[in-house]
């Protein structure tokens, strides 16, 4: 008989998880103990072993996809068991009792609901051999994903395995393999297009299948999300509307093909040519765009002759000529943008502004990094000073939730680090009960993975204090928005060489401004005061640390 696996709560606040790879596919043997899935919940990327001996009949979410805790993961049981009736029974990923009764009516009266679609696509008479690839999730947060590069094209031959595109997410920009074997028959995104997740990316299945019809009802289905779309069926216009953008589209097309871009219009450019005009000083405006729908490719980078004299036109330019470019936003962006926002406007941020003596500190890096194959930098002390004194001011370390507030027992430093995109917060964890040297090296190994965008959902969660260092952009004093749920984040400004006095004398000193921003609703004035005395214990006498 057939059993339904639902998701698993494989953590205490574990609410909803993310399939991040099958390792049965559909048809595989299980025994019990086998691994079904890796599956990405609030803390971390586990195991999930089967708990059922037979055949892995059915999966009802797919790589990238997510589900609430005890909503239908997979169904096993004996090989060729019919489980049409668990599937039309109301079992399907995110439905709700009130769907489940809808179900029980017949499948053709009934619109499909929203967030079964993914579920749907594949069942609608799909080709044999056809297989609908879906914008995946490839972060915890991720609502939508920007196609940023194609490997593949149209016509191409498809191993499992293989990366078939570079999705920008709002965190990285990260390759998608494919989990199919095939031929790339339609693509449903273009080059620096975005879709939300589960929305239509790819079509794969044998080579020369017709799957238009395909790509036009999964988008049917995708468009259900219009308020407007109630009732799909009964709405004649909805049959007649693909065709009139269809029509729409190819005219477009063919205007866009003949023109280029008209200064203070919105440029369309994929992003290999948008880079490649930028390392040549190419002004994009002045490019005549050969892709869909006038975007701007490599093929025209590479062929663009610059015109003499004034322009491509030969007209009179006058100098101080308005002149801009209108760069879309980049899902990072978006992220960052929507992020800091909802931090800014929800937690009332207040400022402690301290400047510590750096004498000591100097003198300390020197001799430190006098070892053999030893160097620290003083962001380095900042975060293990920082780490040290927030096992001793739990309340700075703790984190804001509607319900509750988290008094963390564990050090996690969030560092703030710049990329091309915006900003990302690597986690160093455990930081108390790493040395300086560790911290360093694991600093800068995250760096750089954050500005190569090879950044993993892991290693940018979990952060519990966040350290943002602009001294060596010799920036003196500066406040950030606190990155929540976290209570609080460190300024760190750059070391100032100025008079000041000592046992009543004034010398040459080393100082260094830092700003901590705490969220009122957790951290109160004297107990950010009081964090901020035993950070600079630390930090004017960094040989404390070593005790």
């Amino acid at each position: 008989m057939a059993i339904v696996v639902n998701m698993p709560r494989l953590s205490d606040t574990m609410e909803e998880g993310t399939v991040a790879s099958w390792l049965k596919k559909v048809g595989d043997k299980v025994e019990e103990g086998d691994i079904l899935a890796e599956i990405e919940t609030d803390k971390a990327t586990m195991e999930f072993e089967s708990f059922n001996e037979g055949t892995l009949l059915h999966i009802g979410v797919q790589e990238g996809e997510t589900t609430k805790v005890d909503e239908l993961l997979a169904i096993i049981g004996e090989e060729g068991e019919d489980i049409s009736g668990l599937l039309s029974g109301g079992s399907a990923p995110a439905a709700t009792q009130a769907e489940e009764k809808v179900a029980e009516t017949p499948v053709a009266e009934t619109p499909p609901v929203i967030e079964e679609k993914q579920e749907e696509a594949p069942n609608q008479e799909l080709p044999e051999g056809v297989v609908v690839v879906t914008m995946p999730r490839l972060s915890d947060t991720m609502e939508e994903g920007t196609v940023a590069l194609w490997i593949k094209k149209e016509g191409d031959t498809v191993e499992e395995g293989d990366i078939l595109a570079e999705i920008e997410t709002d965190k990285a920009t990260m390759e998608f393999e494919s989990f199919q074997s095939g031929t790339l028959l339609h693509i449903g995104l273009g080059e620096g297009e975005s879709a939300k997740v589960d929305e239509l990316l790819a079509i794969i299945g044998p080579a020369g299948t017709d799957v238009s019809e395909v790509a036009k009802n999964f988008k049917v289905v995708a468009s259900a999300e219009s308020p407007k779309a109630e009732a799909p069926k009964a709405e004649a216009p909805k049959v007649e509307t693909p065709k009139v953008q269809e029509a729409a589209k190819v005219e477009s097309k063919k205007e866009a093909k003949a023109k280029k871009p008209v200064k203070g219009e919105r440029v369309f450019v994929s992003p290999l040519a948008k880079k490649m005009a930028e390392e040549r000083g190419i002004n994009l405006s002045h490019v005549t765009g050969t892709g869909e729908n006038g975007r701007i490719v490599k093929f025209d980078i590479e062929n663009f002759v610059p015109a003499s004299g004034a322009g491509a036109v030969g007209k009179f330019v006058p100098a101080g000529q308005e002149d801009y470019e209108d760069v879309p936003n980049s899902q990072m962006r978006k992220a960052i943008a929507k992020s800091l926002t909802k931090s800014k406007f929800s937690a009332p941020h207040y400022y402690l502004a301290v400047e510590f003596d750096m004498d000591n500190a100097i003198e300390f890096r020197k001799q430190f990094n006098s070892i053999p194959d030893t160097k620290i930098s003083f962001n380095d002390i900042v975060v293990k000073a920082c780490a040290l004194a927030l096992k001793q001011h739990p309340q700075v370390n703790s984190q804001w939730f509607d319900d509750k507030m988290r008094l963390n027992n564990h050090v996690h430093i969030g560092v703030a680090v710049a990329v091309p995109d915006g900003l990302v917060v690597p986690v160093v964890r455990f930081a108390n009960e790493q040395s300086l040297p560790q911290i360093g090296a694991e600093v800068k190994e995250l760096a750089g993975k954050a500005r190569n965008k090879k950044l993993t959902p892991d290693e940018m969660s979990g952060s519990t204090f966040t350290v943002s260092n602009l001294g060596m952009f010799g920036i003196d004093y500066f406040t950030s928005i606190i990155n929540q749920p976290n209570s609080a984040i460190l300024s760190v400004g750059s070391i100032v060489q100025k008079p000041v006095v000592k046992e009543g004398q004034v010398v040459v000193g080393n100082t260094m401004k830092l700003t901590l921003a705490c969220d009122h609703r957790t951290v109160d004035g004297a107990t950010g005061a009081e964090f901020l005395q035993t950070l600079r214990g630390y930090i004017e006498n960094p040989v404390t640390m070593l005790v």
